[in-house]
């Protein structure tokens, strides 16, 4: 499996809490009503430093065993080496599997109990999507991805600019990246498309961040991506870019900024 747009373990760090709040206990409900009492076999898609199997595994009761997928071997390096409890507080048992989202056959999943995935659905291809879907399809493995970028973002106060970032953020997302056309903020619906398609049950929940006062240092990590990402797509934006960025980063050190941003987790079951 792979990561396709690498990211720094710093910025994973960062974002750890936001994402752990905003992630539907709603669906992992769902999740573990499917997969019973285990022992149960977890395949983890693009799992950079472990963060879904810290939120997760001790939301199961079952003894689990993780399989962390990632093209990227030295971000599985930065792990946090403390042990990961279930939720009956027995050790969660986890190992690397370093490997490419294109080289996914239709048996990946095959003996697994269940495949998840987090901030990994909007940075991969409509083809790297199928490859998934028709591996859980095939092994019948219920899957829960969570945190996929859905296109909404809410700054308050707001300003007309805002309108004209997100837009040119969003066609970012969606760009053509070294020959490969990212799903971006349409990355949801299309893989619930294809498991519906396949007879599956779907169900979906938004799961913004919604980042205040206390958490501006992500706020500027995030608001200095969205405003770059905007502009590399939209060239023309780069004269307004920089006035906007100090505008916001005043209020955000003066506590009167906060930041909404919109994401959306996806659950799907054999029926």
């Amino acid at each position: 499996m792979t990561v396709l747009a690498t990211v720094s373990a710093e910025w994973l760090t960062l974002r750890g809490e936001a994402d752990a709040r905003a992630r539907s206990r709603t669906l992992v409900d769902e999740l573990a009503h499917r997969l019973g009492d285990g022992p149960l076999i977890v395949h983890d898609l693009g799992s950079g430093s472990g963060a879904m199997m810290r939120w997760l595994a001790p939301q199961l009761r079952a003894p689990q065993r993780w399989v962390l997928h990632d093209a990227d071997p030295q971000i599985l390096g930065t792990r946090d080496p403390s042990p990961v409890l279930d939720g009956q507080g027995q050790v969660v048992g986890s190992q690397p599997s370093i490997e490419q989202l294109g080289d996914l056959g239709r048996d990946a999943f095959h003996g697994g109990s269940a495949v998840v995935a987090s901030a990994l659905l909007d940075v991969i291809t409509e083809n790297e999507a199928r490859l998934i879907v028709n591996a859980c399809v095939s092994a019948g493995t219920p899957a829960l991805f969570s945190l996929s970028v859905s296109g909404q973002v809410l700054l308050d106060p707001g300003y007309p600019a805002d309108e004209h970032f997100g837009a040119a953020f969003n066609d970012h997302q969606r760009r053509v990246a070294d020959g490969r056309r990212l799903l971006g903020p349409d990355a949801v619906r299309v893989v619930a498309r294809m498991f519906a398609t396949a007879g599956w049950s779907v169900r979906e929940l938004d799961t913004p961040w919604r980042l205040g006062p206390d958490e501006s240092t992500l706020s500027a990590e995030w608001l200095a991506g969205w405003v770059g990402a905007a502009v590399e797509q939209r060239p023309e934006l780069d004269s307004a870019a920089g006035r906007y960025l100090a505008l916001r980063r005043t209020q955000l050190a003066a506590r009167s900024l906060s930041v909404t941003v919109g994401h959306r987790d996806v659950i799907a079951w054999p029926q």
